[in-house]
C-alpha cells in the first residue's frame, strides 16, 4: 500500500490506542498498490453498481458474465452451456455397426448390417438422410474417418471373414484403394482420407481374438506403426486425428469384458490416460483429442443412454442422455455438435442430435 498523506501523531491516545474519529476525506487510488486489494474481505454498497439489476435474465450473455435478477432477487452468473440430445429425421436403411463421417450438418453413414453386410451409403443435412451411391464392398463393424465428401471406410466382417478392403468416398461414388495390412472386423478409426488412422479390432474370426494394432493411411496405403495400443480391444471407438487420436471403451479378451480404457496417440505410440466412468463397448463417439464425446453402448447387463465428454485428461458424465438407449451405432460431429444414428437389434434408423446451449444461467448462493 502507498504513504497515507495525513499526520497521525495528535492521534494516538495515551492508552496507546488509535483514535480514528476525527479522520474524514477519501485516500486516492493511487495510493493503494494492487498487491493489498487481496486482503478487502467486504466492498463499500457502491461497489454494486458494476452487477447489473435487470427484471429478466440476458438472453445472449457471455459465459462469465454476472448479473442480479430483481424480479427472483437472485444474483447471477452464465456458466458453460449445457447439452442435450433432440430427435432429428431417420435414416432411409435401418442397420446396425455402421460407418460415420463428417459434422452434424453433413454427415455420412455407410456399410452396416441389417441383417446382412450392406454398403448402403446416405447423406445427412441436418434434417434430413438422402442415399447415395452403395459401397463396393458390403462390410459391417468397419473404421471410418473424413468428411462427407473426402470419406475413409476400412476393414470390417463381410459376412464369412474380416476384410482389409479400404475404399474412398469423392461426395457421389466409392473408389477401391490399397487394403490394410491386418484384416480386421469391429475397428475403430480417426483421422481424413488423406491422413487416416485404423486401430484395435478383431483379425480373425475367434471370439478370443484381439488386437491393438495400428496403421496409418496416406491417401493411397496403410502403414503398420510401431505403437499398438497397450489394450488390445474391438468393439472400441475413436476420433481425432492421424498425429492425436484418441480411442476408448471395447471389448477385452478372451471373454469379452468391457473396458472403459482410454489411450492417447502422438503419430508414433499410445499413451494412457483416465478411463470412461462408465465401461462400455459398441458405443458412438466424435471429437477430437481434447474435446471429445462418447455416447450410448453395451454395458455388459444394460444398453446405454450415457452421455460422457473428455478434456483431454479426463471424462465427465453429461446430464444430457440420449433419448433411446442404443449401441452399434454411428457417429459424426464434434463433442458440441454430435449425431448418433442407426444400431441396435432389432435395427434402427433413429437419429438423434447433440447440441450444447452457449450458456446456462446459475445462480450464486452462499453454499
Amino acid at each position: 500500500m502507498g504513504s497515507l498523506k495525513r499526520s497521525l501523531a495528535n492521534n494516538i491516545l495515551t492508552s496507546g490506542k488509535f483514535d480514528a474519529t476525527d479522520l474524514t476525506g477519501n485516500l486516492p487510488s493511487s495510493n493503494i498498490a494492487n498487491a493489498s486489494m487481496t486482503s478487502i474481505t467486504a466492498f463499500p454498497a457502491s461497489a454494486g453498481s458494476a452487477i447489473a439489476s435487470v427484471a429478466s435474465d440476458p438472453p445472449a450473455p457471455t459465459v462469465g458474465d454476472v448479473w442480479y435478477n430483481t424480479t427472483s432477487n437472485a444474483l447471477k452468473y452464465a456458466g458453460v452451456g449445457v447439452g442435450s440430445w433432440t430427435s432429428g429425421g431417420n435414416m432411409n436403411t435401418a442397420r446396425a455397426n455402421l460407418g460415420g463421417a463428417g459434422i452434424q450438418t453433413a454427415t455420412l453413414g455407410f456399410g452396416g448390417q441389417n441383417p446382412s453386410p450392406t454398403g448402403a451409403t446416405e447423406e445427412y443435412n441436418g434434417s434430413s438422410w438422402t442415399n447415395s451411391n452403395s459401397m463396393n464392398t458390403a462390410r459391417t463393424g468397419l473404421g471410418d474417418c473424413g468428411t462427407q465428401t473426402a470419406a475413409l471406410g476400412f476393414g470390417g466382417n463381410d459376412g464369412t471373414a474380416p476384410t482389409g478392403s479400404t475404399e474412398e468416398y469423392d461426395g457421389n461414388s466409392w473408389a477401391a484403394s490399397n487394403s490394410m495390412n491386418t484384416a480386421r472386423g469391429s475397428l475403430a478409426g480417426a483421422g481424413t482420407q488423406t491422413a487416416g488412422l485404423g486401430f484395435g479390432g478383431r483379425p480373425a474370426p475367434s471370439p478370443a481374438d484381439r488386437t491393438g494394432a495400428t496403421e496409418e493411411y496416406d491417401g493411397t496405403s496403410w502403414t503398420t506403426s510401431p505403437g499398438s495400443m497397450n489394450t488390445a480391444r474391438q468393439a472400441l471407438e475413436g476420433c481425432g486425428t492421424q498425429t492425436a487420436g484418441l480411442v476408448f471403451g471395447g471389448s477385452l479378451p478372451p471373454a469379452g469384458a468391457r473396458t472403459g480404457a482410454t489411450e492417447e496417440y502422438d503419430g508414433t505410440s499410445w499413451a494412457t490416460s483416465n478411463s470412461l466412468n462408465t465401461v462400455r463397448e459398441d458405443a458412438g463417439g466424435v471429437g477430437i483429442q481434447t474435446a471429445a464425446l462418447a455416447f450410448g453402448g453395451y454395458s455388459g447387463t444394460a444398453i446405454l443412454t450415457a452421455t460422457e465428454e473428455y478434456d483431454g485428461t479426463s471424462w465427465t458424465t453429461s446430464p444430457g442422455s440420449l433419448n433411446t438407449a442404443v449401441y452399434i451405432l454411428g457417429g459424426a460431429g464434434t463433442q458440441t455438435a454430435g449425431l448418433a444414428f442407426g444400431g441396435n437389434f432389432p435395427y434402427t434408423a433413429a437419429t438423434e442430435e447433440w447440441t450444447v446451449s452457449a450458456f446456462t444461467a446459475k445462480t450464486i448462493t452462499t453454499a
